[in-house]
């Protein structure tokens, strides 16, 4: 990665006017500048009112490599920014916070995934996309939590695969595919810290309550699930049930569009094991604010820099999972 890929000194302490009005002079900036914003659902909730466009990972990817903004910024973690650059190379990509970073991604170094990768010759190198663009040049296809199952599937049984870097999702879709794939040990800060024992309280507490769990959690968390999916898939499920009470085990962000999409619906986050805290939350994904979103647009920084030969590597297997989604209808 280019060394200017770094947090501008000073950056985050250049003061905003009391007196502004973000969410008017951050539209005013997004228009003069032909920006779009793209948020994760894990991002505050008035960050997501105001994008253009709120998804999953599989969807912010999407987006980035159709839209004709001359500016995208990714208000969500770093290697979301990343993906955005490799797929739209012509554009300028901001981050407002670029020490929003991924614990998920940070536990697979590219040179340690390069490593096990040589351990296990003639395998297929399937990689979540929860990685640095570096691991994503050493990757055959890249996926998302919408679509790991699909695509894993599209290889045929006898296929040899290495699945990185989360364990979690990787035993989960060894689970209900009968693969045999061999995992990478890593995992998600915010998914790993759920906490059965007060799931199984609040499902006492709700009997009615349908238990949603992302893939990332644990297994002990996915075998009480009553439905197992992807951010965008747990949304949707939660929309189209004729249930009432859902108890949400992925980030806590998700919440925003589940209850703006669902008023007459109740949605309680699942807690970690942290007895402080009612909710599970990214502290990465909350670095980003309407304050450092406004600053970003206005200073156009911090920008996006990816070397282009890891950008040329690294869009291939990006390209394919894009292909391969618009193939199974994803």
């Amino acid at each position: 990665m280019s060394n200017n890929n770094l947090q501008p000194a000073g950056f985050l302490n250049i003061p905003v006017p009391k007196d502004i009005d973000l969410v008017q002079a951050i539209q005013n900036l997004k228009k003069e500048k032909n920006a779009v914003i793209l948020a994760h659902y894990y991002q505050e909730g008035v960050i997501q009112d105001i994008a253009d466009y709120v998804g999953d990972s599989l969807a912010l990817a999407q987006w980035a490599s159709k839209t004709e903004a001359d500016i995208i910024v990714l208000c969500g973690v770093h290697f979301m920014g990343e993906t955005a650059k490799i797929l739209s190379l012509e554009k300028r990509v901001f981050v407002p916070d670029l020490n929003a970073g991924c614990s998920l991604a940070d536990s697979c170094p590219a040179e340690e995934f390069e490593k096990f990768i040589q351990k296990h010759p003639d395998h297929t190198v399937i990689s979540y996309v929860n990685t640095t663009a570096a691991v994503k040049t050493l990757t055959d296809v890249v996926v998302t939590s919408t679509n790991a199952r699909q695509i894993v599937e599209s290889f045929p049984p006898e296929t040899k695969i290495i699945f990185g870097p989360d364990k979690n999702l990787g035993g989960y879709i060894n689970s209900i595919t009968g693969r045999n794939m061999v995992l990478w040990d890593g995992a998600c800060h915010v998914h790993e810290r759920f906490s059965l024992e007060k799931i199984l309280q609040l499902k006492e507490e709700h009997p009615d309550a349908l238990i949603l769990a992302h893939p990332e959690c644990k297994s002990v968390i996915l075998k009480i699930a009553d439905f197992v999916g992807s951010t965008s898939a747990l949304l949707s499920l939660a929309t189209q049930s004729d249930k009432k009470e859902f108890i949400v085990a992925t980030e806590s962000g998700i919440l925003h569009e589940m209850q703006e999409k669902n008023p007459e619906k109740v949605f309680i986050p699942a807690p970690p094991n942290d007895s402080t805290c009612a909710c599970n939350e990214c502290v990465f994904m909350k670095l980003n604010t309407m304050e450092k979103l406004y600053n970003c647009l206005q200073y156009e920084m911090p920008e996006i820099f990816i070397d282009e030969e890891i950008i040329e590597k690294a869009k291939k297997p990006i390209q394919k999972m894009l292909e391969l989604s618009e193939k199974l209808k994803l």
